[in-house]
C-alpha cells in the first residue's frame, strides 16, 4: 500500500527528463513547493494561517486595546464620584469593551454580592485580571500548534521520500532508478525544510506575545488598581467603634501622707 502512495507521489513530484538537467538554481520557489508535494501544500497552509495568528496578535494586544484612553478617563470619573452602579453599566457597553472594562467589571459585580463589599476589591481585581490574561493567551494556542505540527508534517514527508526512495531502488534500474530516486529525495527534504520554517518563526512568535501578554497584564493592572482607590478608601474610612473608657484605678502601692505630730496611731 505505501508503495502505491509512494508512486503517486512520484507521478507528481518527478518532472520529464529534459527539466530533470537544468541546474538546481534554476528552480523557483514554486517549483520546490511542488517538490513537497501534498504536505507541502499543507504546510503552506499552516504558513498562511500563521501569517494571519501573527497579524491578528498585533493587532488585539496593543496597550491601546487594552485599556483605551477615552475608556480610562470615562471609568476613573465614575470611580472618583463613588458611582459604582454607573461603572458597572458603563463595563458592560459593548462600545466600551475591553480589557479594563471586563476586569473592573467583573471585580465590581463580586464585590457587590460579597458580604464584605468593597475590602475584598483589590483580591477581586487581581483574580479577575488573571482570567483575562489567560483568555488572552489563549490566542497564541494557534500559534503553538501550528510550531508543534509543522516539524511533524515535515518528518511524516520525509519518511515518505525515503520509503518511496528506498522502493525505487528494488523496482527500477538505470537512468529511471535515479529519477525517481531523485524525485522522492526531493520530497523528503523539501517537506523537512518547510516544516521547520513553519515551526521556527512560530515558535519565536509565541514566546514573543507570550511576553507581550504578561507585560500588558502588569501594565494594565496597575491602572486598574489606581482606578479603584478612591472605593477602596470610602471603604476603610468607616470610624471603628472607640473602647469603653474605664476609670482610673486607684495604686496598690499609693504614698500614705505623713499624719501631723501628736495624732496617735490608729
Amino acid at each position: 500500500m505505501i508503495d502505491h502512495v509512494a508512486m503517486l507521489l512520484t507521478a507528481v513530484l518527478v518532472q520529464d527528463a529534459a527539466p530533470d538537467t537544468a541546474p538546481a538554481a534554476g528552480k523557483s520557489l514554486l517549483d520546490y513547493i511542488r517538490a513537497g508535494g501534498f504536505l507541502g501544500w499543507v504546510l503552506i497552509g499552516l504558513s498562511v494561517a500563521a501569517v494571519a495568528l501573527v497579524i491578528l496578535s498585533f493587532i488585539k494586544q496593543r496597550r491601546e486595546a487594552w485599556a483605551p484612553r477615552d475608556v480610562v478617563e470615562a471609568l476613573s470619573r465614575y470611580l472618583k464620584d463613588h458611582d459604582v452602579d454607573g461603572a458597572r453599566k458603563y463595563c458592560a457597553d459593548p462600545s466600551a469593551e475591553c480589557f479594563l472594562t471586563r476586569v473592573i467589571g467583573t471585580a465590581l459585580a463580586r464585590c457587590s454580592r460579597s458580604t464584605f463589599g468593597f475590602l475584598e476589591l483589590r483580591s477581586a481585581i487581581e483574580e479577575s485580571g488573571q482570567i483575562e490574561a489567560d483568555r488572552q493567551y489563549r490566542l497564541n494556542d494557534g500559534l503553538q500548534l501550528i510550531a508543534a505540527l509543522g516539524p511533524m508534517l515535515g518528518l511524516l514527508g520525509t519518511v515518505i521520500g525515503l520509503i518511496g526512495a528506498f522502493g525505487s531502488l528494488a523496482d527500477f534500474e538505470g537512468a529511471a532508478r535515479s529519477k525517481q530516486l531523485a524525485g522522492f529525495m526531493s520530497l523528503a527534504l523539501v517537506n523537512t525544510a518547510e516544516g521547520l520554517a513553519v515551526a521556527i518563526p512560530c515558535t519565536a512568535f509565541y514566546f514573543y506575545f507570550k511576553r507581550r501578554v504578561d507585560r500588558l497584564a502588569t501594565e494594565v493592572g496597575e491602572i486598574a488598581e489606581v482606578m479603584v482607590l478612591p472605593l477602596e478608601h470610602r471603604s476603610g474610612d468607616k470610624p471603628s467603634p472607640k473602647p469603653a473608657t474605664r476609670p482610673p484605678q486607684p495604686s496598690a502601692a499609693r504614698a500614705v501622707a505623713p499624719a501631723p505630730p501628736g495624732a496617735t496611731a490608729p
